[in-house]
């Protein structure tokens, strides 16, 4: 399999990108952020380019590790004909930036360009709120070799486009994505608009050229759609090459320099990439790779790791954020930003642990409270009666009392059913209100049994 990704992201401006209507298609009523400018009307000139939305494109280029052409940019004029696009044609960049790379996927170019409207044709309406606003195209080289491969490199671009601020994200997505089977004629699928549809695709495309070569059947070269409620592909077109766009450079804008001092802007206000934070993670704090890449998962949480690791042993607090506290995040469905825990709370929690004032499982429980809650982790704590930890006398006296009212469970212990010592091990958290430690109960209950 040989598969490469044109992938388009909506820039995060507030115009358009050749007129001043706003971009905020989707919280307007239907075909009322619009202007003649946007709807090509007779007459009707583009305004200079937006300059916010070369930047953004810029930023996004310099963290993919693009070099930049500051040879003469301007647009050109692709043609096709669809009822979302009123001029007849799109206005797309020349690429700004070239031969970047992530994660061993080269990234050929990125380029700006014009979104065309949202045309629904069971409903026969095309609303042209979003026509004109500003997207960045990223290709690829068809490096990519598995829809799994597709998905984690889809995922990778979309951390790096939400740390740079300079795109919308996941949400405004659309991909299409080119795949060939041995050497096979190319097949372009559209209507992709999230990670799992692009990966969904390519399952179903492959197996679909796998049984057509099977049976000695050409694959032709073609444009197919993603049906995403059937999770297949329906021809479209023949796919077309680029002569039949018709490019022409656009006579209405005029070409623009990327000058030294503008790419030099660019770069002192952009954010570290998430795939370089990873490195330092592990250089700087001795974590391994996997925690890193939790941890740089969301910038928010990324930013508070390293403020905690001010005051908390970097590998100790590297544990627990990437295991507990993302697990009471996803099971809230929250991101870090929105779960109103902070770095205070964090660093009262983690050296409540530290200093033995409460056991694992009752930070489990303490952590599970904290999201959008005022109270503090002590707070927490002795509202649940989960502070202190009970002396290892104490914890004898329940590992014995346990042993004692449970002989069922130490007769199956004796058997060789070692689940029971899990039961066991529960006995004595109900014992000591769960202010024992796990560890030292599991070694005092095989020591005792």
């Amino acid at each position: 399999m040989m598969c490469g990704l044109e992938i388009h992201v909506q820039l995060e401006t507030e115009s358009k990108l050749f007129c001043d209507c706003p971009t905020n298609f989707n919280e307007a009523p239907i075909n009322q952020n619009i202007c003649p400018i946007c709807l090509n009307q007779p007459g009707a000139k583009p305004h200079p380019t937006n300059q916010h939305a070369i930047e953004n494109a810029l930023m996004i280029a310099l963290m993919l590790n693009c070099k930049i052409d500051q040879g003469f940019t301007y647009f050109m004029r692709k043609h096709y004909d669809y009822p979302d696009l009123s001029s007849g044609y799109q206005r797309t960049s020349v690429p700004i930036g070239y031969e970047g790379e992530l994660n061993g996927i080269r990234i050929r170019e990125i380029h700006i360009e014009e979104d065309p409207g949202q045309y629904k044709p069971d409903r026969g309406i095309v609303n042209f709120n979003r026509s004109g606003i500003p997207l960045v195209e990223i290709v690829t080289e068809p490096d990519i070799t598995s829809p799994e491969e597709a998905r984690n490199f889809l995922k990778e671009i979309i951390r790096v486009l939400q740390y740079s601020g300079a795109a919308r994200g996941e949400n405004s997505m659309k991909a299409d994505v080119n795949i060939s089977l041995n050497g096979g004629n190319r097949v372009e699928m559209k209507n992709v608009n999230s990670i799992k549809g692009a990966y969904r695709a390519l399952k179903f495309e492959i197996v679909r050229q796998k049984n057509l070569i099977k049976r000695g059947v050409e694959i032709q070269q073609e444009t197919r759609a993603y049906i995403e409620s059937q999770m297949i592909t329906t021809r479209m077109r023949l796919k077309e090459d680029a002569d039949d766009y018709r490019f022409i450079p656009d006579p209405d804008l005029p070409p623009m320099e990327i000058p030294d001092e503008l790419i030099q802007k660019v770069a002192d206000i952009m954010p570290e990439a998430p795939h370089h934070k990873v490195e330092r993670f592990v250089k700087d704090y001795g974590i391994d790779e996997e925690s890193a890449k939790v941890l740089t998962s969301e910038l928010d949480l990324a930013i508070a790791y390293e403020e905690v690791v001010k005051e908390i042993d970097p590998v100790f607090a590297a544990k627990w954020m990437r295991d507990e506290l993302k697990r009471v995040l996803s099971y809230n469905k929250l991101d870090y930003a929105d779960s109103g825990i902070t770095v205070e709370h964090l660093v009262e929690f983690l050296n409540m642990l530290q200093n033995k004032e409460i056991t694992t499982k009752a930070g489990q429980r303490i952590i599970e409270q904290m999201p959008n809650n005022e109270k503090s982790p002590k707070e927490i704590a002795e509202e649940l009666g989960l502070l202190g930890v009970v002396k290892d006398d104490e914890v004898l006296a329940a590992v014995k009392q346990a042993i004692d009212e449970n002989p069922k469970a130490v007769q199956d212990y004796h058997d060789g059913q070692k689940a029971s010592l899990n039961f066991l091990v529960g006995q004595v958290m109900r014992l000591t209100r769960g202010k024992a430690d796990p560890g030292e109960t599991v070694k005092l209950l095989k020591e005792n049994l």
